[in-house]
């Protein structure tokens, strides 16, 4: 008998989603065809120059030429200890931090050193794409507890109680949301916290879109607000979103110092520490004043308002306004079935495909993220690019009949 060339643990990973999408859209714009990427979730903002600056220092001191800790700098873990106590409220130490090489790795850390085979996941859908791949890969089981738009992509306590089984051990919770901006009110954030301290959950809590929110809606730390979980939450957390740093690639996990010391483990062996220079320069970030991000706020309220106006505009798209993060999560299953350029796509796959071929706008559908019926588009581009994108879009659909 002959073994499959990859194995099955690996081959059963669908790819990132958003990733594709973007990777086709500037393959498509490469090769010089006018196309418009609404798909990966990353500010146009170059990263602030102070922040440079750090990084470019840092590669001039010969100790950052070396390897260092595994689980981080000291000194950027006591700063993402001091910034989590300013931003969430949350008192940590630097032993309860692990610095990762990005929040994906921060994901699959967290996942890879709480579950056992089997264990579920209750998983709040739309879900962001890696999510559910990150939980199997560790032999975990997403389940999928989903929330529309009628009730604001906001799951509810009894959707959870409904969900739980004797296996569930981890709830995880994102507020504000990727893929759909949503953001949970701070008296559901501790309704729901206390509900899984009840339970003996964990929560796994993503927060890197902490900053960015906006109509005068708080962020709210479910680890804050629900002192009850007490040891069983871990927050994730980086610099991507609120400085313009994707490309850096710093994230961190903070949690129980045996569950920090178990996953600081996994990463010595799986990739060491995260670069130094990068390192030096998310320290910079964290310890420095938020100005950057209030000021990319600006230009994300005025695209976020300009995008779901003209989205709501077209007949058969429910865009309900997002909170929070840089996306609009449009519910496009008023126009599946219908005639859209000679075609009656029945899917949101084959939507998004039919506006890249048709009107060369590129934008995710919503079976990466969960259900059919949806699509994503992230507002965290320019505003002339979005304007001729969401035109493109509003003009084709307007014909479906």
């Amino acid at each position: 008998m002959t073994s499959a060339r990859v194995s099955q643990r690996i081959g059963s990973i669908a790819e990132s989603a958003t990733l594709a999408v973007d990777a086709k859209a500037k393959a498509l714009k490469a090769a010089g065809r006018p196309v418009i990427g609404f798909g990966a979730g990353e500010p146009d903002f170059p990263t602030p120059d102070y922040i440079v600056e750090a990084a470019i220092e840092a590669a001039r001191q010969p100790r950052f030429h070396h390897y260092s800790p595994a689980g981080g700098l000291p000194e950027l873990k006591q700063a993402i200890a001091e910034k989590t106590l300013r931003d969430s409220g949350y008192e940590t130490s630097p032993s309860q931090v692990l610095v990762t090489n990005g929040g994906k790795q921060a994901v699959y850390n967290t996942f890879a050193t709480l579950l056992d085979p089997g264990d579920e996941v209750l998983l709040p859908t739309p879900y962001w794409t890696t999510y559910p791949e990150a939980i199997r890969l560790a032999g975990g089981v997403p389940v999928e507890v989903f929330a529309g738009p009628e009730q604001g992509y906001l799951v509810t306590v009894d959707q959870l109680e409904a969900a739980l089984t004797e296996r569930t051990k981890i709830l995880l919770f994102v507020s504000p949301s990727n893929p759909t901006g949503a953001v949970y009110e701070p008296a559901q954030v501790k309704e729901i916290g206390e509900w899984a301290a009840s339970k003996g959950l964990w929560v796994v809590t993503d927060e890197i879109y902490e900053h960015l929110t906006y109509d005068g809606v708080p962020f709210t730390s479910i680890a804050t607000a629900a002192p009850a979980l007490g040891d069983k939450v871990v927050i994730l957390n980086g610099v991507a979103k609120t400085y313009a740093m994707t490309g850096w690639r710093v994230g961190w996990m903070i949690g129980p110092a045996d569950v920090i010391k178990a996953a600081t483990n996994l990463q010595s062996h799986a990739t060491s520490n995260v670069s130094n220079v990068s390192q030096m320069a998310a320290l910079a970030a964290v310890s420095g004043p938020l100005d950057a991000v209030e000021e990319m706020k600006v230009a994300f309220d005025r695209r976020r308002r300009a995008m779901v106006e003209r989205l709501s505009s077209i007949a058969g798209v429910d865009c309900p306004t997002p909170h929070g993060a840089f996306y609009a999560y449009p519910d496009v299953r008023g126009l599946l079935g219908k005639e859209i350029g000679g075609v009656r796509p029945t899917t949101s796959a084959q939507l998004a495909a039919l506006i890249l071929d048709k009107v060369e706008v590129a934008i995710v559908p919503g079976e990466a993220f969960g259900p059919s019926g949806f699509v994503r588009l992230s507002y965290a581009l320019g505003d002339d690019d979005l304007a001729e994108g969401v035109g493109r879009i509003q003009e084709f659909l307007g014909t479906a009949h």
